[in-house]
């Protein structure tokens, strides 16, 4: 209530000084994207709705055991529009460093509650990170929905980032995996019930993304076994969910065809997420994305060892070298450039943020294509890359500041769908699955 509060107080300043629109949206890349970066066909909608799950143990509330509530989750929902609109400006808030949210405005090129275009489209879910919020990822559930797919994003409403107590992570930890998957299952019911927005959505074609987070709440829907000490860690919620329990096999998400998980943590403050055999359990295609600098889920150890061990799934990983935390989340909002707490929420300490975004949504875009659309074409821009972007060579690419888009092997190992000038500085592996 009080984060709705402080954005109805400020809307109306927030208004008066906002010059951005539509064509400032961070889903649309830079002249300096790769390839499949650009946006697709479609216009896009957006829609907000909110789910109930009746009767759930809530960690964060309850004195001596937690408390069953209602969970309520208000959903973005970001899908193929018949027509093009006017776009929009999303407004949201996140914890400031005194604890007090701070209020922020991004644009976007969704038209509220447009009309959804006819077809049916695969089903995307994507979660965010700890204590944010959807309008942070705008920029990939538009692009994903300009190019065919129904994404849908939960608002978890987590506790206050700096609050660091135990009783705090107990909420994300339990919460996250569960809420995923309901979110899932229940839309993927009302896309067969053809309600609402969903009734554009295919729900035997689903894709889950997640970031931080939201990267372990994926990979647990995905089918990585929880670790029994998270049944402490959470008051007893994932008890009966962890590797053995009654209930473990209820969170993962079915019809699954893709998962991406951008700086997933492997453990949380030294204890380990997973049972065995850990992600190894997950034989879903999956995309890892993380930065070499990740300080706060780690590199090597980290995210390079959840990618070796899923040893049962053809799997990637798309490393930007020297890159932190925060490459997930649109570039900071003018809101948020006041203090360096409010800025780090976003901003990387090397790498351009559209940067970051335009290579992600290349990347992601490819896989999904080909991965839960069927689509063969795009298999050329995911396999056979030269490991390292530094050493790709097209000899026959014109000199200077050539914008052609690198057509691939055989002509060139400059990876395709890349400018000449800017493949660099990030690595890209493939391992099949056993």
């Amino acid at each position: 209530m009080l984060r709705q509060l402080l954005i109805a107080i400020a809307l109306p300043a927030l208004l008066s000084g906002a010059a951005a629109s539509a064509e400032d949206a961070p889903a649309k890349p830079g002249v300096d994207a790769p390839e499949l970066a650009r946006l697709g066909q479609y216009p896009v909608g957006v829609a907000d709705v909110e789910f109930v799950q009746a009767k759930q143990a809530d960690p964060l509330q309850g004195a001596d055991k937690p408390a069953i509530v209602d969970r309520h989750l208000p959903l973005k929902i970001w899908y193929p529009a018949a027509a093009a609109g006017p776009g929009t400006i999303y407004r949201s808030a996140l914890p400031g460093e005194n604890g007090v949210d701070v209020v922020f405005t991004v644009p976007g090129i969704a038209t509220p509650d447009a009309r959804a275009a006819a077809g049916r489209f695969p089903l995307v879910i994507l979660a965010h990170g700890y204590s944010n919020v959807p309008e942070v990822l705008s920029w990939l559930g538009e692009n994903l929905a300009s190019k065919g797919y129904v994404v849908v994003v939960p608002a978890f409403r987590d506790p206050p980032i700096g609050n660091r107590t135990p009783a705090a992570a107990a909420g994300p930890l339990a919460r996250r995996p569960l809420d995923i998957a309901f979110v899932a299952a229940e839309a993927q019911r009302r896309a067969r019930a053809g309600q609402g927005p969903f009734a554009a959505a295919d729900p035997e074609r689903t894709a889950l993304i997640g970031y931080s987070m939201g990267g372990y709440g994926v990979l647990t829907a995905a089918g990585a076994p929880l670790s029994p000490a998270l049944a402490a860690a959470t008051r007893g919620v994932l008890a009966p969910y962890v590797a053995g329990g009654a209930r473990a096999g209820e969170i993962r998400v079915a019809n699954l065809k893709a998962v991406v998980a951008i700086s997933p943590p492997k453990a949380l403050r030294g204890a380990e997420l997973w049972a065995e055999p850990g992600v190894a359990a997950i034989h879903t295609p999956t995309l890892y994305i993380v930065g070499s600098q990740d300080r706060v889920v780690g590199y090597d150890p980290g995210v390079r060892n959840l990618f070796a061990a899923q040893v049962h799934a053809p799997r990637y990983l798309l490393t930007f070298r020297e890159a932190g935390h925060s490459i997930a989340l649109v570039g900071a909002p003018p809101q948020m450039r006041s203090t360096f707490w409010d800025e780090d929420w976003f901003e990387d300490a090397v790498w351009r943020k559209d940067r970051l975004l335009a290579v992600q949504a290349h990347f992601i875009t490819a896989f999904l294509d080909r991965m839960v659309k069927g689509d063969a074409a795009k298999a050329a821009y995911l396999d056979g890359l030269v490991p390292d972007s530094d050493d790709g060579v097209w000899a026959s690419a014109p000199a200077g500041r050539y914008p052609g888009f690198s057509p691939g092997a055989p002509d060139s190992t400059i990876w395709k769908g890349f400018q000449p000038s800017r493949a660099k500085g990030m690595s890209f592996e493939y391992r099949p699955g056993s």
